[in-house]
């Protein structure tokens, strides 16, 4: 590689370095911007009917610890009666992974009953599991679950997707794993951009599904 001799040329190329810094965070600006103003904690969510928990890695046939954190707070949530009904969403590409029916196994096991609990497993990345809750769940309002390095993503593009959203972020120890999952929202952010801006179908959409509003009649 070859620097720039002239001063015009070094010029030239500390500007580019910085155009494309500047357009590399402008998704994670525009994320900023979307979610700033729904964002809450557990105490101060509104009653809202659906919590939305996305899946977050398996260990084995556990939920992760990332993922167990989520799952806490959202039974929280529910015992709070801050929400009705829990839609677990994750991936259930193969049948030796299983991220919705252990999330489910967990959440029974805190106390919330299987009726209000849906399953959705074709929830492969947040946009799908965003525009599935509309289109196939028929959500359109939620709390979302996730960490907080996350959160903001999912209400935006849930946003995007038509579904009014409020986030709670679950506060995590500032490991390794946070660490990576923070970096890793600034590339994320992009891609978010540009399922915001393109709207392409999720990898998996089929049929609707009656189960959130079966359960909510349930529980009412």
């Amino acid at each position: 590689m070859h620097l720039p001799r002239t001063r015009t040329g070094q010029r030239r190329a500390v500007q580019a370095v910085m155009l494309l810094c500047v357009l590399a965070l402008l998704p994670s600006a525009w994320l900023f911007t979307v979610s700033s103003d729904r964002l809450r904690t557990a105490e101060d969510v509104p009653p809202t009917g659906v919590a939305v928990v996305f899946g977050a890695g398996l260990r084995g046939d556990e939920p992760s610890p990332y993922l167990a954190r989520r799952l806490d707070a959202a039974a929280r949530l529910y015992h709070e009666g801050r929400v009705e009904v829990l839609l677990v969403t994750g991936d259930n590409s193969r049948e030796d992974y299983d991220e919705p029916d252990t999330m489910r196994a967990y959440l029974t096991e805190q106390g919330v009953p299987d009726t209000r609990i849906v399953s959705d497993y074709a929830g492969f990345d947040t946009w799908d599991s965003c525009v599935r809750a509309r289109k196939i769940f028929g959500v359109d309002e939620a709390v979302l679950v996730s960490q907080d390095f996350h959160v903001r993503r999912a209400v935006a593009l849930c946003e995007e997707a038509g579904v009014r959203s409020y986030g709670v972020g679950v506060a995590d120890r500032r490991n390794v794993t946070w660490y990576y999952g923070t970096a890793r929202e600034v590339f994320a952010a992009g891609k978010a951009a540009l399922d915001a801006v393109f709207r392409p179908d999720p990898r998996f959409l089929g049929p609707e599904e009656p189960g959130v509003a079966r359960a909510l009649a349930d529980a009412g």
